[in-house]
């Protein structure tokens, strides 16, 4: 039970910190822009080509425009948030570490794992609640669908990026606790982000069993897996592997500074 309430007490503090960070607002402003255009274009990219495939009398088989929207819309969301998350993750240690609180945080009797746990449920719940809007989009989407949309589809792909964005920050986390510096901090993370999207198609060029095992880590093809509705355990399991990971590996980087202090 005191484990849980020092996740509960450092989760409140963290999520307190970005609900009263202007920078955080900011942030989450420009996102929402940016997913708001995006929705617009998509959605109306979606429907001009049906309609003016069916205005010039072109023979296309059936569409389904709700089902192609997502799939265009959350692949373009995966990628903008590898641009949102490292500045989200960049001062969960590294400002710690500047304000020179890190080494009172690391000689605590809060374990290593409650603290880093509670942050990244702190910044993970901030990120949930600058893709609410995307709820609305997909009400206005869905609306007037025809069949309708099963709920399924739109959950798995929500589900996706959240536990796309929570192995992100998890990393993200890590690499913060290693600086003080929150630029670096965040530049790291999205190279990082970036590296492990892409290396789908670094296996492409490589000979096995090489190719198997980087495709196994590409965060796009176990994203892309539940955006399209696959309910792939592989998928599930190296996702959360990557979350239980930066955690892992956040609190050794605490317990090597605790030791080095003691």
């Amino acid at each position: 039970m005191t484990v849980i309430a020092n996740i509960i007490a450092i989760f409140r503090k963290e999520l307190q910190g970005y609900f009263f960070s202007p920078f955080a607002y900011v942030v989450t402003a420009v996102f929402w822009a940016l997913s708001g255009f995006m929705f617009f274009t998509i959605l109306m990219s979606v429907i001009q080509n049906i309609v003016q495939s069916e205005q010039l009398g072109i023979p296309i088989p059936p569409i389904d425009a709700a089902y192609e929207f997502i799939l265009q819309f959350f692949s373009v969301m995966g990628l903008l948030v590898l641009f949102v998350l490292p500045v989200f993750s960049m001062s969960l240690y590294a400002e710690e570490r500047k304000r020179g609180t890190l080494e009172l945080l690391a000689t605590s009797p809060l374990t290593n794992w409650s603290v880093a746990v509670g942050k990244l449920l702190a910044v993970l719940t901030f990120f949930m609640f600058t893709i609410l809007p995307f709820l609305i989009y997909q009400a206005i989407a869905f609306s007037s669908a025809n069949p309708p949309v099963p709920p399924a589809v739109p959950l798995l792909a929500l589900l996706g990026l959240v536990l796309l964005a929570a192995a992100i920050l998890s990393l993200g986390m890590f690499i913060s606790s290693l600086t003080d510096s929150l630029i670096l901090s965040a530049v790291l993370t999205f190279s990082l982000a970036l590296g492990l999207w892409i290396i789908d198609a670094i296996a492409d060029r490589t000979v096995s069993p090489f190719r198997e095992i980087l495709s196994h880590l590409s965060l796009l093809k176990h994203y892309n897996n539940l955006v399209q509705g696959i309910v792939d355990t592989s998928s599930l399991v190296l996702l959360c592997s990557y979350i239980v990971l930066g955690i892992f590996l956040t609190a050794q980087s605490i317990e090597s500074l605790r030791f080095s202090r003691n």
